[in-house]
């Protein structure tokens, strides 16, 4: 018997999943809950066709980042929890380097992936510790730190920041 066959067999009779033993590590699961994020365009890892769909537990599992800032929506400093963009993308494997990124009611802004890479733009959930409510930009906001950053407090970045986002495509 030669090696590989040698090998599945041993696999076959331990129990193992030979399929499962090669499956892709950074594959995705499919939400369990209500979807909140639709990911699509030029992405290697999905779970709905060529879309990948996240639920809040699916995004909660990322790592996830705290941007204490003003904005120029809020009328003080508040304290926003939620994933880096960056990371996203990454779970994602998207390559591209724009973001359209849509909101419920379809709004919609262009984000140049670099922006993402060069900051720490997250996808906030929470809102000094609350999940986001759709009448106060959730449940996803696209969040730049413009406390950290100054410099990012100019009206393209204004725009760039979404809420209640919904959709991002990535092209």
């Amino acid at each position: 018997m030669n090696p590989i066959a040698h090998s599945l067999a041993w696999c076959l009779l331990a129990g193992l999943s030979v399929v499962a033993a090669h499956a892709d590590p950074l594959s995705l699961p499919k939400p369990e809950g209500k979807v909140l994020l639709e990911i699509s365009g030029d992405i290697r890892y999905t779970n709905a066709g060529d879309k990948a769909r996240f639920d809040r537990e699916m995004l909660d599992a990322l790592p996830s980042r705290v941007v204490s800032t003003h904005t120029p929506w809020t009328d003080r400093e508040r304290q926003f929890r939620g994933p880096l963009l960056r990371d996203l993308l990454s779970r994602v494997g998207a390559h591209g380097d724009q973001l359209r990124v849509e909101a419920l009611n379809h709004f919609s802004g262009e984000i140049p992936v670099s922006d993402v890479q060069d900051y720490a733009v997250i996808l906030a959930m929470t809102m000094d510790g609350e999940p986001l409510a759709i009448r106060d930009f959730g449940p996803l906001f696209v969040l730049y730190p413009f406390d950290e950053n100054p410099e990012l407090n100019t009206e393209n970045i204004r725009y760039r920041s979404v809420w209640q986002v919904a959709k991002i495509h990535v092209h």
